[in-house]
């Protein structure tokens, strides 16, 4: 393992572990507890070019491409270190508060959108089967995306394994106009495509509902904008989607984009309560801290 840092360890998301190439071990302050992450984008190409992406594409990534057995391989062999509660004993794990010593999650998201992955459903069957033969059937199965692929049918088939797997969707959704999710997402894929995929989605099962806000050039999304977020999620739920959470967050390690800075506590609070106010969803609040650039 690389060096001791001095970061806060929810801050420390590389993407490596020891000598592997696609899991790793994070402490997640979403989860609050251990998170095992799944990296199924290597070769960090992504289909969104966010403004506040906190992947280092300076670097380029160590594989191109996702080897299957070695990836199910090294979550087999993670998710026993953090079971049994080994992965405790060195650092930077060593410093683990007690009361988040626990396996949440294993979690697809990495170095890009994963529902890109060209055999998404096979794998997501492949990685319930490794959790299920150590007996971890509480352990969560948690897609990070950005739902764009939803419509896709065997994307839809890896959501429905993970329905049957103690799985959860966290889809991002980070605008409520056309003209800011542009800005912020730098993506041709159309705003309403991503309305419409996770509007079907939520039609079968709840939905996490991921929001990452920020200062672009100093300035936090206008009001107007806010409104138009908490507008987008009411039309979801009123064509009968489920949205079980809204995760409010901003930027916590270096972004993509020096013109990208995070909010304060405050602001971030005041959005989780407008979202409480206007949708009558349930929402929580994820700070940045100081974010060195």
């Amino acid at each position: 393992m690389k060096g001791v840092s001095t970061q806060p360890l929810h801050s420390l998301h590389e993407r490596s572990f020891a000598a592997h190439r696609f899991v790793y071990p994070v402490l997640s302050r979403r989860s609050q507890g251990i998170s095992v992450g799944v990296n199924l984008n290597p070769d960090k190409i992504c289909n969104f070019d966010c403004i506040y992406c906190q992947v280092d594409r300076t670097r380029q990534g160590e594989t191109r491409f996702v080897e299957t057995t070695g990836l199910l391989r090294e979550l087999k062999s993670v998710l026993q270190l953090v079971a049994s509660g080994e992965i405790y004993e060195k650092p930077p794990f060593a410093g683990v508060p007690e009361e988040l010593r626990r396996l949440n999650d294993m979690a697809f998201s990495g170095d890009g959108e994963p529902t890109t992955y060209k055999n998404f459903d096979e794998l997501m069957q492949a990685c319930a089967e490794v959790k299920q033969s150590l007996g971890l059937n509480d352990v969560k199965m948690v897609l990070i995306t950005n739902a764009s692929m939803f419509h896709r049918p065997h994307v839809n088939r890896g959501l429905a394994i993970l329905d049957r797997n103690n799985g959860e969707i966290w889809a991002k959704l980070d605008a409520g106009t056309d003209e800011y999710f542009h800005l912020i997402e730098r993506t041709p894929i159309p705003f309403q495509r991503i309305l419409d995929n996770i509007t079907a989605a939520a039609q079968v099962r709840p939905l996490v509902i991921q929001s990452l806000f920020m200062r672009v050039r100093n300035e936090p999304p206008s009001h107007e904008e806010l409104e138009a977020f908490c507008d987008r999620l009411n039309e979801i739920t009123t064509a009968g989607g489920q949205l079980q959470l809204v995760q409010v967050y901003t930027v916590a390690r270096k972004p993509a984009e020096s013109i990208v800075t995070p909010l304060a506590d405050e602001e971030v609070d005041a959005i989780v309560e407008l979202v409480r106010k206007r949708t009558g969803l349930a929402a929580e609040a994820f700070y940045g801290g100081n974010v060195t650039l």
